[in-house]
């Protein structure tokens, strides 16, 4: 195929007239590159000395699964759609790592998880992790003028999480933030929460499970499990929240309608997945999936209306439950956005006076 009409066939955009403005990156963080046992004490010694270890947070293979599988062909997939666990359960997991983490890195009892959750991540770039934009935890306030406050929190490699109670402070907000996000790092250290082949042929034999697959179809690149296989096994040794944070721009591409955009213009799978595996979320694909949702609300009014009112009850449940939130939260930024052209281009439109 040409170079020339490679770009366009790649495009995130459906197909509304946007020009081609997509390029070939390799700007995803690769991880960790040295071993970083030493930085922390394991999920396991942590939990050795407050009794019983709790859950590590679930891995979710399967709803990025039914993102990419249907994405790529499969057909009808998970949504992804959560569903939210026993709040006392949850609360007592994230406590009790916290408290762990207080006596194995400080000795005593009681912790700043907002200071520690950004000593994690220095104490990462410091040993070796290659995070491009360097180790700084972002937190985002909702804007509210009364409880219950929400906080957002970004880690370094593009992974969100959310306060998971009901915060009647703006600073309770934060720490519950962090606090979850906390959890989630220490536990995504632990070797279970790495791909190797042993876990890739597990999540395989799941997916034909649940969808009814054989072995062939697992073997063919071409088909939608045979594409979930690639992708785990291109990123074999990463953790689970590098697979995610690659896999949030194939949900959105999915979501957006940009998958079975580039299916129709003949593009294959493997052609897709090499492009996007290289490519980060950036302001350029927002920005064109938000020009493709101002295009459906321009055909079907209510259209973005609509669709924010799901994206927020889904980040809602998905908050509540303790679960990463990029792509819940990417969507409603995305959908936000075509709101904010929406209104420009009607304000360009007035009749001046």
């Amino acid at each position: 195929m040409p170079d020339s009409i490679r770009p366009q066939r790649l495009q995130p955009g459906i197909g509304f007239g946007l020009g081609p403005t997509g390029t070939l990156r390799s700007s995803l963080r690769p991880g960790v590159t040295v071993p970083i046992a030493p930085l922390l004490p394991s999920p396991a010694s942590l939990a050795a000395s407050s009794g019983p270890p709790p859950p590590p947070p679930p891995l979710q293979l399967h709803s990025l699964y039914g993102g990419i599988g249907a994405g790529l062909g499969l057909g009808p997939g998970a949504t992804g759609h959560c569903n939210p666990g026993n709040p006392a359960v949850l609360k007592e997991a994230v406590e009790a790592v916290v408290r762990s983490f207080a006596k194995h890195t400080q000795g005593y009892g009681r912790v700043n998880v907002v200071e520690a959750l950004q000593e994690f991540w220095q104490m990462k770039l410091t040993r070796g992790a290659d995070l491009r934009n360097g180790a700084l935890v972002v937190y985002e306030m909702v804007p509210s003028s009364s409880p219950p406050y929400v906080c957002y929190v970004s880690l370094p490699g593009g992974s969100c999480f959310g306060s998971f109670q009901f915060c009647p402070t703006k600073a309770e907000a934060r720490r519950s933030a962090a606090k979850i996000a906390l959890m989630n790092s220490v536990f995504n250290e632990h070797p279970s929460r790495r791909i190797t082949d042993d876990f890739i042929e597990k999540s395989v034999s799941e997916a034909l499970a649940s969808f009814n697959g054989n072995r062939e179809e697992a073997d063919n690149p071409n088909t939608g499990i045979g594409a979930f296989r690639f992708m785990l096994e291109s990123n074999k040794g990463k953790s689970m929240l590098e697979f995610q944070e690659l896999m949030t721009v194939f949900q959105l591409l999915h979501w957006n309608g940009s998958l079975k955009a580039m299916r129709e213009r003949q593009c294959s799978r493997q052609e897709v997945l090499a492009h996007y595996s290289h490519r980060a979320l950036d302001d350029d694909m927002r920005t064109q999936m938000a020009a493709d949702w101002v295009n459906r609300e321009q055909s079907v009014a209510s259209t973005i209306a609509q669709e924010v009112a799901s994206t927020e009850r889904e980040l809602e449940d998905a908050r509540l439950a303790g679960r990463e939130l990029r792509f819940y939260k990417e969507k409603k930024d995305i959908l936000m956005l075509a709101v904010g052209q929406l209104n420009a281009a009607n304000t360009a439109t007035l009749p001046s006076h």
